[in-house]
């Protein structure tokens, strides 16, 4: 069904990678402002890799955490477990456990540019993030992915020609170009309008008073 006629969209760019916890954390607070709102908005989300040179095999996320961050095992499980239970709250399942791993996400960020130009961007990333965070798939195996593709009702043997091809390698190279030559470097980061940006998952009230202001800068 159309949106009824003259009624504002609000554009929203998300600059986000898949196995990023806050990314959907962030997604759920802004879709639940733009419900509460009754706000319309256009979202396209685009690539971001947290950690371009993982390897094929991954790493142990604990392992990973306390190597990147500094942080010690007792503290990346207390982190572990706000985001389960900030998932929670917002109708979201983090699985984590001792065997949860940190993957590469380019093939991923290759088969979201493909859904992109067939319409089906938003319902892929949406399914990659459960299939990373709740089910504790590896998003980065061939196999997984096109399991996904197939899950939100895509063709998974397009999909496979897609990244076998490398036709979206140069694409998603310069996506991510464009953002961090733009001062990205931490996800999510949310564009309002093409003009205000929030980083880090900010909370649905403060996502409802940027969504107000857009709205009220195009009445």
């Amino acid at each position: 069904m159309p949106p009824p006629e003259n009624l504002p969209i609000v554009q929203i760019d998300i600059v986000s990678d898949v196995v990023c916890p806050w990314c959907i954390v962030g997604f759920r607070q802004l879709d639940m402002a733009l419900q509460q709102q009754g706000v319309l908005a256009r979202l396209c989300w685009h690539p971001f890799e947290l950690n371009p040179d993982m390897p094929p095999e991954g790493q142990n996320l604990c392992e990973h955490i306390m190597a990147k961050y500094g942080s010690t095992a007792e503290q990346s499980q207390q982190a572990r477990d706000k985001l389960t239970s900030i998932g929670a709250e917002l109708g979201f399942a983090f699985n984590f456990d001792d065997d949860s791993r940190m993957v590469n996400t380019f093939a991923a960020h290759q088969l979201l540019d493909w859904a992109e130009s067939v319409g089906r961007q938003h319902p892929l990333k949406l399914a990659l993030f459960d299939a990373y965070f709740t089910a504790q798939r590896d998003v980065s195996d061939m196999d997984v992915l096109l399991e996904v593709v197939r899950s939100i009702g895509l063709d998974a043997d397009t999909a496979r020609q897609a990244l076998e091809s490398g036709e979206h390698i140069a694409p998603v190279r310069e996506k991510q170009l464009f953002w961090t030559s733009r001062g990205i470097s931490g996800v999510p980061s949310m564009v309002f309008g093409g003009k205000y940006l929030l980083t880090g998952a900010q909370g649905s009230e403060t996502y409802a008073q940027v969504l107000q202001r857009c709205l009220s800068e195009a009445a």
